[in-house]
């Protein structure tokens, strides 16, 4: 079978993975494709922890008839046992005679492993197809498994010139519905959601996923970062489906009381090390993506850190001037070298507003 068809092929494997985008957490989003004599005999993708993976549901399309087939994965089959049985296992036993590969799995229990099994098997193995568009697939994934963080995108929606809040502090709405809508998309992508208490005080948001349509029902973790637990338990960001964590350094046990009575959970830590609360997001809550909407202090405080991944930014078509809020609290820059350097990824028209995404380059 050719390069193109492999192409084709593995680009369907990668529509049925994204198909998982809002739901597979904390796993990754895989797709399946079956392939045997150049017809498509079974596909799949993974839904979410704990259900059949894309390999699996694929063999069980093609019921039975695999036997000579090429299995295009998104993803590396997993070879240990998990919630579900080796992936491997099951392509070897259904027959099958090639298998592509998108990528390695970063996973230190797989990590070539998996590619290793089948290859012991007899079965030929090609491993590269279409890599970059499984990386950008999850990025999360991606990095709690290699950097153990998870993978940081911070929010704002600004003026043209690039005020998030009057000097007043009025910020609702700086742009239009259609930008407000989309930003939902990308709550519903995250693992959790970052916040800081300045926002709470000042918005009351309740930072949920809203008029998304998703196979399942998931609300990411929230967590309010409020150093003197001034998080009133009225919040509505404590009232809402899900898990709320309010992350402080004061030891107000009654304080925290009627906080966690309101419903949230409360993590008393010695000082905000953000990297430290990056690393427990990856370890203890298993996160793959954090999505960031707070004010100027917070975003520049893990902007300084080195934590920001990407940038996902709302321009307005409004003008705000000087004495308006910036984006991010940074401490002067004495040169242009020692700017922050970003790599514009995409820019679209959202509605009346438009959209940048910017990686941070380092």
């Amino acid at each position: 079978m050719g390069k193109n068809s492999d192409n084709e092929f593995m680009a369907r494997a990668l529509q049925l993975a994204e198909r998982g985008l809002y739901t597979t957490d904390p796993n990754p989003r895989v797709g399946c494709v079956l392939v045997r004599d150049g017809a498509v005999i079974g596909e799949g993708w993974h839904v979410r922890a704990g259900d059949g993976h894309a390999e699996v549901l694929a063999l069980q399309q093609a019921a039975g008839n695999a036997q000579g087939a090429t299995a295009y994965v998104t993803l590396e089959p997993c070879c240990h046992h998990g919630k579900t049985p080796p992936c491997t296992d099951a392509l070897i036993a259904a027959g099958v005679k090639r298998v592509v590969v998108a990528m390695q799995d970063p996973n230190p229990l797989v990590e070539g492993k998996g590619i290793a099994k089948l290859r012991d098997a007899g079965i030929e193995v090609d491993v590269g197809i279409m890599k970059a568009a499984a990386q950008e697939l999850n990025p999360g994934f991606v990095s709690r498994m290699t950097r153990q963080r998870p993978y940081v995108r911070c929010k704002f929606g600004v003026s043209l010139d690039g005020r998030t809040a009057l000097a007043n502090g009025r910020s609702q709405w700086i742009t239009g519905e259609a930008a407000r809508h989309d930003v939902q998309r990308w709550r519903a992508r995250s693992s959790a959601i970052i916040t800081g208490v300045g926002t709470v005080l000042a918005d009351d948001p309740r930072m949920t996923v809203r008029d998304v349509e998703m196979s399942v029902n998931r609300q990411p973790l929230r967590v309010v970062l409020d150093t003197n637990l001034s998080t009133p338990p009225s919040a509505k960001i404590l009232k809402q489906d899900g898990r709320t964590i309010v992350v402080t350094t004061s030891e107000d046990t009654a304080g925290a009381g009627d906080l966690q009575e309101a419903g949230a959970e409360v993590l008393v830590v010695t000082d905000f090390d953000l990297n430290a609360l990056m690393g427990y997001l990856a370890e203890q809550e298993s996160c793959n993506e954090v999505w960031i909407e707070a004010g100027s202090t917070l975003a520049g405080a893990f902007l300084q850190a080195g934590l920001i991944d990407e940038l996902v930014l709302y321009y307005a078509p409004k003008i705000f001037g000087n004495s308006a809020r910036g984006m991010f609290r940074l401490p002067e820059f004495e040169s242009l070298e020692s700017a922050v350097s970003l790599s514009i990824t995409d820019m679209r028209a959202v509605g009346d507003d438009w959209r940048v995404v910017a990686r941070v380059i380092r």
